[in-house]
């Protein structure tokens, strides 16, 4: 009989992380509390720097865990720890008991709102980053008019590097989600003036710097370094943004059809209520504190609970899927 794996998560790290842990021989269940599986992924179009398919990647993964069993719509009502197993409880009345229990809760987007001077929720026409995912996926967005888009802004950093947010640390994926949809507006809309207001540019993937210079070159985006200090609204329902270039070192004003807020990553809520029942600590940065930070990323600090994926801080796709890997070898180590 195959052994239990409990994977909490059916983002891509809970999908890839299974399908390792099948070809490895063991019995991996996924709970997720969504009714689909793919976690954010499964919500986005395009991804970056390759423009590849959203939906190509989470079919994938899917299909590579499909011998996986598969709770949606199901939370965790607790967890205790046995002599040497872990019971967990969930929503629809079953009872798992398992040796591993392997976190892949994921992140949050930091709510845009909570940023009121960039207007969102207050003016009609800002929207975030994943407001426009789903446009660019259903064409569904009473905000969005396709037939005046002569001028559009990317604000970086919403909630990230923010003390006063109380999230300092870098979202990592925020300035190449930017040049990818500010690429995907002007290629919609080749005539609009497309701008883009951020602190620093932060492109370390690979292939990312080709990306922001095919940007400027080949789309002709402007990029201006500076925080946006005033969002307001005119008489004509556009949106007026005031910020400093701090490379030309002068203000500037523009008028715009459409703002858009990046949001950053946060640490999912969820992670620390089902981390908190078995005692898992949370990092300073809030996100779940792995054993060690460097060597041994995807243990937690107990026996037996593992991790994989942005529960432990802000990644990208390919960290993410490299982690889930990782974590699925580490767990076999652990039980032979």
């Amino acid at each position: 009989m195959k052994e239990n794996i409990i994977i909490i998560g059916g983002g891509i790290a809970g999908l890839e992380a299974a399908g390792q842990l099948i070809r490895l021989g063991y019995n991996p269940i996924i709970i997720e509390k969504e009714d689909h599986l793919g976690g954010h992924v499964a919500d986005w179009n395009c991804l970056f720097p390759d423009m590849s398919s959203a939906e190509e990647l989470v079919s994938k993964l899917i299909k590579n865990a499909a011998e996986a069993n598969i709770f949606t719509n199901t939370e965790i009502l607790f967890i205790n720890r046995l002599k040497d197993n872990y019971n967990v409880m969930l929503s629809n009345g079953i009872s798992i008991i398992a040796r591993v229990v392997l976190f892949a809760t994921g992140f949050k987007l930091f709510e845009a709102a909570k940023k009121e001077e960039y207007g969102y929720g207050i003016y009609d026409k800002v929207i975030t980053n994943r407001d426009l995912e789903h446009w660019f996926n259903t064409g569904d967005d009473s905000r969005i008019d396709t037939d005046e888009m002569e001028a559009i802004g990317f604000v970086h950093c919403v909630g990230s590097r923010d003390e006063k947010a109380k999230n300092p640390q870098c979202s990592k994926v925020c300035c190449i989600t930017a040049v990818k949809q500010a690429i995907e507006m002007k290629q919609k809309f080749p005539q609009a003036r497309i701008y883009c207001f951020y602190m620093d540019l932060r492109m370390f993937g690979k292939k990312y710097e080709d990306f922001y210079i095919s940007a400027q070159r080949d789309y002709g985006i402007r990029f201006i370094r500076g925080r946006v200090s005033e969002v307001s609204e005119n008489i004509d329902g556009k949106v007026i943004v005031k910020a400093e270039d701090t490379l030309a070192g002068k203000p500037v004003k523009v008028t715009l059809d459409l703002l858009v807020l990046m949001s950053g990553m946060v640490c999912n809520p969820d992670s620390t209520k089902v981390a908190g029942m078995v005692a898992l600590p949370a990092d300073t940065d809030g996100f779940l504190k792995s054993r060690d930070n460097i060597a041994d990323i995807t243990s937690s600090p107990k026996d037996g609970i593992f991790y994989a994926g942005a529960c432990t801080g802000p990644k990208t796709i390919p960290e993410t899927l490299a982690e889930a890997r990782t974590a699925a070898l580490n767990i076999h180590t652990y039980l032979q």
